[in-house]
């Protein structure tokens, strides 16, 4: 897995110029035609995250690898993507046509930031990819339109004209997203839940053999949560029917498979940067866990 890209990685490895007030840290904003970008740009991405929030309108067929998971698109999908979980794009077509916008957290108001995690296009273990039919495409389609034409104009408050395209782009998706895939904290327990979820997705992505999963145990989480386990263990439990060590067992497992499809590291720096002192240890988890030995895993 490649080290975490930056936006200034991004512009001078895919475009070979740099903003002028990119080091300014005012909540960055760009838009692009996808057609545009690839005159440019040719490599295809590595597996890695970014330190910036990116949505796509792509039309065409294309596998986006994205955390431990494999999401096929075919047609016109609107994706959304966050700093903390990586991905890349395998494009299945070489005619994939469509727009990207990038911005920085700071971009948005501080009302908005504290709820983005919720969203469940944003949501680590949430849902990044909506299929659009011709007319929603068209809509949205219209959307990166006035943005491009706003990221060029001389307007005093043109970032404010594209905060709100932006926000537009997000509700759009939740309206054409069927209703139970929304995420709805309506009482203690869920909110345990929630801040449970978002401390387990911290300890990732792994990005390098030298960095180590350490939280492995409810009782762990319990203590960064400041809570008894048994408190902990209860609330999970009621709210998603598994257990706070099966969360963790699970997306451990899920960590692995993204390692070993993604990386070229060996089973025993695997093994030690998810936590397990022995690799015969990692492989007889991984083996309950999955009913496969690592090396099925590998890609040759």
């Amino acid at each position: 897995m490649g080290p975490t890209e930056t936006l200034e990685d991004f512009y001078k490895n895919k475009l070979n110029w740099l903003p002028e007030n990119l080091g300014q840290d005012i909540g960055h904003f760009n838009v692009f035609r996808k057609e545009d970008f690839q005159k440019h740009h040719k490599a295809p991405l590595k597996y890695s995250r970014r330190d910036f929030y990116k949505i796509s309108l792509f039309r065409g067929k294309a596998i986006y690898h994205y955390a431990d998971k494999s999401i096929e698109v075919d047609g016109t999908s609107l994706l959304f993507f966050n700093p903390q979980v990586p991905y890349t794009i395998e494009a299945l077509t070489d005619e994939g046509t469509g727009y990207f916008c990038i911005f920085k957290e700071s971009f948005f108001t501080e009302m908005l930031r504290s709820n983005m995690h919720d969203l469940p296009m944003f949501a680590v273990s949430g849902r990044p990819s909506y299929s659009l039919n011709n007319v929603q495409q068209e809509y949205v389609s219209a959307v990166f339109e006035k943005m491009l034409d706003e990221i060029k104009s001389d307007y005093k408050f043109k970032y404010d004209l594209l905060r709100n395209y932006v926000t537009e782009l997000i509700h759009y998706a939740l309206k054409v997203s069927p209703i139970e895939t929304l995420y709805q904290h309506t009482d203690a327990n869920s909110r345990l839940t929630s801040v449970f979820t978002e401390l387990l997705e911290r300890q990732f992505p792994i990005e390098s053999p030298s960095q180590r999963f350490t939280l492995r145990s409810a009782k762990d989480y319990a203590e960064q949560l400041a809570v008894h386990v048994n408190h902990l263990n209860r609330a999970i439990r009621q709210t998603t029917g598994k257990t706070t060590t099966a969360h963790i067992f699970e997306r451990l497992t899920g960590e692995a498979i993204a390692l070993l499809k993604h990386t070229n590291w060996n089973i025993s720096e695997i093994s030690y940067c998810l936590g397990f002192d022995e690799p015969a240890h990692f492989n007889n988890f991984f083996k309950k866990q999955t009913s496969n030995t690592p090396s099925i895993y590998r890609v040759v």
